[in-house]
């Protein structure tokens, strides 16, 4: 067979199991039954296959990935996240707007603890802007806050994607991790103007807090001390052990989980009831995460033994682009499958093709996969399939999904523009991967 027909027909494979509602990792797992054994030596391709399972998951890389996921389970599942969030609501109280100031702050903050996206949207979307909804916020400022901030917990760290994304392309996970701090922070720096201003200029879609002035400032400041300050230490744990280059991403996993339920025993919220639920939880997600990276191994080897990674980068050559052209097309290829499929799936596709043009062509790889998670985040909120437009539209289920589609529209121009530039300014992007070198 051509390349383009062997392309063709596992891509087609694939589209028709994502077609029927079949989960990404079975969905890969029969594109690659069938290309091994057609392409791998029949019996030999699928022996090949059992080999590759045990030799991608027995790596000391992934083991960030249950750490990260147990870090956010234990805080959601004890009630600290929600504590965190309360306080951070006192603190902000005459600020404009301002339960969605707090679901930008507090949804920061939960994503710098918990690193899950899906988790953070349907917490906010369950609790803060039901409660803006009830109160008359424009839908906006109600829903666009609450999935724009779930968004961010692809970047900053603890970050399972990102260390996902780090283990399948090569590219070194902690300086994706340290790297996504500065975006993540400049993505809530610019939802939490653009939430002011709007209310400023449209008074209409904020109404104003009655409540401002019945607490004082030591009022306000003291839950924000106890709940939030504390377990800030969670996140410096993880950050500055990799800064300092005294923990590897593993280690510095690991520090942080231990941090995770030392708190949860300081604020005696740790019973064994939720403990088994974070740990069930945590071995779920895990277990789905590892199942894929089996999955993509043996997608990968079979692209690379039938010609059809070779066909496609030497008809790409061919055209003899630049390093801008072919990153402008990489982030573009991402921004249209964000509209259709899940993140994970995205990375498997595109990685086995992008990450050998991007070496070929010299693109710094740690520019290009920080680049790659802000496409991937925004693919998240895209219409018409993105995740957290589905999870805010079942937290809501009262509100009609093309409302939820507007709010998330400004939010969605405010990533593009933070991604130009990360695009047109490398520097900013790799400031703090740089300090690991």
């Amino acid at each position: 067979m051509i390349w383009w027909q062997i392309l063709l027909l596992l891509v087609g494979v694939l589209a028709v199991q994502f077609a029927i509602g079949l989960p990404v990792a079975f969905a890969f797992l029969g594109a690659n039954l069938i290309g091994a054994w057609m392409f791998l030596g029949g019996e030999a391709g699928l022996v090949q296959l059992v080999r590759n399972a045990s030799g991608s998951v027995n790596s000391f890389a992934l083991v960030p990935i249950p750490l990260f996921i147990l870090m956010g389970e234990l805080l959601f599942h004890t009630g600290l996240a929600y504590r965190a969030i309360d306080a951070v609501e006192k603190l902000l109280i005459r600020l404009p707007a301002r339960l969605a100031c707090v679901t930008v702050v507090g949804g920061t903050t939960f994503a710098a603890l918990s690193g899950s996206s899906i988790a953070n949207t349907a917490m906010l979307g369950g609790t803060l802007s039901q409660e803006m909804l009830r109160r008359g916020y424009s839908p906006t400022l109600t829903f666009g806050p609450a999935m724009a901030v779930g968004g961010i917990a692809v970047l900053i760290p603890p970050s399972a994607l990102a260390v996902m994304l780090g283990s399948l392309s090569g590219i070194s996970i902690s300086q994706l991790l340290i790297g996504g701090i500065l975006p993540g922070v400049m993505m809530a720096a610019a939802f939490l103007a653009f939430v002011i201003l709007s209310a400023v200029i449209f008074p209409t879609s904020a109404p104003r807090e009655t409540e401002a002035d019945q607490l004082s400032f030591a009022e306000r400041a003291k839950p924000f001390l106890r709940d939030v300050v504390p377990l800030s230490g969670i996140f410096i744990a993880v950050i500055g052990g990799m800064l300092s280059g005294i923990a590897t991403p593993t280690e510095a996993a690991a520090l942080g989980s231990v941090a995770a339920f030392v708190a949860t025993l300081a604020y005696r919220q740790l019973t064994l009831a939720n403990l088994i639920t974070s740990l069930a939880e945590t071995a779920k997600v895990s277990v789905s995460i590892l199942f894929i990276i089996v999955a993509s191994t043996t997608f990968s080897q079979i692209l690379s033994f039938s010609g059809a990674t070779s066909g496609l980068l030497g008809m790409i050559r061919a055209v003899e682009p630049t390093p801008m052209m072919l990153v402008l097309t990489m982030l573009g290829i991402i921004l249209l499958l964000g509209c259709l499929i899940d993140q994970i799936s995205i990375m498997m596709i595109t990685l086995p093709f992008f990450m050998p043009l991007a070496h070929s062509a010299g693109i710094e790889p740690v520019w290009l996969g920080l680049m790659m998670l802000v496409a991937i985040e925004l693919g998240l909120l895209t219409p018409p399939f993105g995740i957290l437009l589905m999870v805010m539209q079942g937290a809501s289920r009262a509100t009609p999904l093309v409302q939820i589609y507007r709010a998330a529209l400004p939010f969605i121009a405010i990533e593009l523009a933070i991604l130009a530039l990360m695009l047109f300014l490398p520097g900013l992007t790799l400031f703090l991967p740089s300090l690991l070198e």
